[in-house]
């Protein structure tokens, strides 16, 4: 199967859409609307404009090699701080990840240089398909605001979101969700001038005694409606900007996931109140994606890290949470996983259980494309979990170009 493609079939008009959105891809910016905020992100997309682009997206990738069936499900970084050396430049040819993340290694300096930057991965891990159609990466980087700050210029530091929280706290709910949206418009169309087009964040965890020494003030605070309120006003104004969102970490964080595996303990009744945020959001039809962590949770699947468990990222995340968009598994070289194999064997493992994207670093990046390869040839991973995973994230590039 490795290096075959599949029978080609007539798609010159699908073909034709997509290389118009590819045009498109980082020019839709649009006014976010300017009435109270709610947890709805927008109007949930008619079904049959969805079923038009789920059908879209598939066909699309029924064009893909196995080759780039294999890159698509891949997030990567690069080592540049401003132009790709040759060697960067030639791994992007050879494994066109479907996304490539930034981070302040790759952002410190200036605009102009991060714009060129980013315009170079874009023409190098780009995917060609037949009919000249060209499938470009997500362009990822980490922007919640506070602490988590990647740029040195050029782009305005967001207050970190558990200030929200307080103003809320001070001002009441109203005014501290038109301070998120309005910030957050101010930052998306700063990041989407750029050509970022995707970003890991908000976080929708609530903040608990168990969880509050790792986030910090990275999460909206302690009252769980206020913080889907806060992370929904925050991806309608990326949206507006044609940013994707991931939401993260399904289902929570108990201590660092960088350093030591956790547990997320209680029943099912804490558990709903954990998840609460997320399930508020997915219903509200708004993330493109959802940040699965290391966390295990024994109620659920006490053998497994949830980034790795498919009771959690297909019973929980996909059924009970109805969640439609691309499954992100955290990442694999954090000490919460490091142990038991190599990245690699987990990379495959995280696909085969549900999740659609994983991240390879430059370093492993051909040897997890390779072991995806592999899994597809010895039948450890089906071919149809791939494409299943491909089109997902194919269906949410489309939806950036409108």
């Amino acid at each position: 199967m490795r290096g075959k493609s599949p029978p080609q079939r007539p798609h010159t008009r699908i073909a034709a859409c997509f290389l118009c959105a590819v045009v498109l891809f980082n020019s839709c910016a649009k006014k976010p609307p300017e009435t109270a905020p709610t947890n709805q992100i927008a109007e949930t997309t008619a079904p049959d404009t969805e079923a038009a682009l789920l059908e879209e997206a598939r066909a699309l990738v029924s064009l893909l090699t196995d080759e780039q069936l294999a890159a698509q499900v891949i997030m990567t970084g690069v080592d540049a701080r401003g132009a790709l050396s040759g060697g960067e430049k030639e791994r992007l040819r050879r494994v066109p990840a479907g996304a490539v993340m930034l981070f302040r290694k790759n952002l410190d300096t200036d605009r102009e240089a991060v714009r060129l930057m980013i315009a170079e991965i874009n023409r190098e891990a780009v995917c060609p398909l037949p009919g000249g159609v060209r499938l470009p990466p997500f362009i990822a980087v980490d922007h919640e605001g506070g602490d988590v700050h990647r740029f040195t210029s050029g782009v305005e530091r967001l207050p970190a979101p558990l200030s929200y929280f307080e103003l809320a706290t001070r001002d009441g709910r109203e005014a501290a969700l038109l301070a998120v949206e309005a910030d957050a418009t101010r930052s998306a169309n700063e990041i989407a001038a750029l050509g970022i087009t995707m970003n890991l964040a908000p976080l929708a965890e609530v903040l608990t005694g168990e969880n509050s020494a790792f986030l910090g003030t990275r999460s909206y605070g302690s009252d769980a409606e206020f913080t889907a309120d806060a992370a929904a006003a925050f991806m309608r104004s990326m949206k507006a900007a044609g940013i994707a969102c991931v939401i993260k970490h399904f289902p929570g964080n108990a201590g660092d996931p960088h350093v030591e595996t956790s547990l997320m303990r209680g029943g099912a009744e804490s558990l709903r109140e954990a998840v609460a945020p997320f399930a508020a959001l997915i219903s509200g039809g708004g993330p493109a994606a959802v940040m699965v962590s290391h966390i295990v949770v024994p109620a659920w699947d006490a053998e497994r890290n949830a980034s790795l468990s498919e009771v959690v990222m297909k019973e929980k995340l996909r059924g009970e949470a109805g969640f439609g968009g691309i499954i992100l598994s955290d990442d694999f070289s954090m000490g919460a996983v490091s142990g038991g194999y190599d990245t690699e064997k987990k990379s495959v493992a995280a696909l085969a259980a549900g999740a659609d994207m994983v991240m390879a670093w430059p370093r492993n990046l051909v040897s997890v494309h390779s072991a995806i390869l592999a899994a597809l040839e010895n039948g450890s991973l089906p071919h149809a979990r791939l494409v299943d995973a491909a089109s997902r994230i194919v269906r949410e590039k489309l939806r950036r170009r409108t």
